[in-house]
């Protein structure tokens, strides 16, 4: 089920609503085990099992969270080796059933209450949302004083009560999840009474990473009206096609606002961006992006940009001019073959 987010950060639960009395009106009287595995708000399995009641009184249901923790792009893989499997129930009837259906996965069950289950999903999201925008202050930091954030990211993520994943200094976090999340998760510790300044802070600098890769690219160009622009990547991050809450479309965005020509390619993400970046010329291959170029964008951490033939893309831009938002290339390579490069951190 959909859960839009709207304007002031919370999350649309019309949907859920109309699924919970839809349940209501077709349910037996015989015990059902209601599954819910929508990220939602903490307290929304009371609403759905409250509101199931209300319109079937005699409905014998069990409501359960049980929380997905898919990745686009590696959603199988996750599916069937999950590092955990989160049950959250409201009475010990529906544990059995529950965990006789994931017996198969081979993986821990952690059987919580209804409420706890719901607050993990978010809680999770809004932890790697945190650790990306961590890395990214520190990437600042590092630019600042001579040092490379990914050796940093290293020396950090040895420790393992810390750990190497998503400290990876780039542009920001976007997609459908991590922005949507954040800001419901900050909004439902209002509602609590809590005010998560902490996760106002990871937006903040999420959003500032942007800008200041954007003000890398205008200190070079300085105008950025009339500029021939290479974009390499449109998804929010690679090996999908969902450029939902992208950060390489608000870059693009920002470009095309400012009265550049851009020219843009993404292995999947084309059609999709059309919509949102109507002003980009979109490419059929990843090399035309420098054909005149006066500065290349990459965007997107698709590893087939790795090998893309950077000795002649550069031979064919005005200026070799080559800005990394997501630290996939080789600095020493790339000014090997006579970029001009500049990444994060680093």
């Amino acid at each position: 089920m959909p859960t839009p987010p709207q304007p002031d950060g919370s999350v649309d639960l019309s949907f859920v609503e109309g699924v919970a009395r839809e349940i209501a009106v077709h349910i037996k009287e015989e015990y059902r085990i209601v599954v819910d595995k929508s990220t939602v708000p903490v307290k929304t399995g009371e609403k759905v099992a409250q509101t199931i009641n209300r319109y079937n009184p005699k409905a014998d249901i069990d409501v359960v969270s049980n929380p997905e923790f898919l990745r686009e792009g590696s959603a199988v893989e996750d599916l069937m080796k999950p590092d955990r499997i989160v049950v959250g129930v409201s009475s010990d009837r529906a544990i059995g059933p529950m965990k006789e259906v994931y017996e198969p996965f081979n993986a821990p069950i952690m059987i919580t209450d209804l409420n706890s289950a719901e607050l993990i999903k978010h809680a999770s999201n809004s932890f790697l949302a945190l650790k990306i925008s961590y890395i990214n202050a520190v990437g600042a930091i590092c630019e600042k004083s001579g040092a490379n954030v990914e050796r940093v990211a290293e020396g950090m993520g040895a420790d393992k009560r810390i750990g190497r994943a998503f400290l990876n200094a780039g542009i920001g976090y976007g997609g459908s999840c991590f922005p949507k999340d954040l800001s419901a998760f900050i909004r439902i510790s209002e509602e609590l009474g809590y005010d998560f300044r902490l996760l106002k802070e990871v937006e903040a600098i999420n959003q500032d990473q942007k800008e200041r890769f954007l003000k890398k690219i205008r200190e070079v160009l300085w105008v950025l009206r009339h500029k021939k622009i290479g974009v390499l990547g449109l998804a929010f991050k690679g090996n999908t096609d969902d450029v939902r809450s992208s950060v390489a479309i608000g870059i693009v965005q920002q470009l095309l606002a400012e009265g550049a020509e851009v020219r843009a390619y993404d292995p999947k993400g084309m059609e999709k961006a059309r919509a949102l970046v109507p002003g980009a010329k979109m490419v059929e291959r990843a090399e035309d992006v420098a054909d005149g170029a006066d500065a290349l964008l990459l965007l997107t951490e698709w590893t087939d940009f790795k090998s893309l033939p950077w000795a002649a893309m550069k031979k064919s831009m005005l200026s070799p001019l080559l800005f990394d938002g997501r630290n996939l290339l080789n600095p020493d390579e790339m000014r090997g073959f006579g970029f001009a490069y500049t990444s994060v951190g680093r």
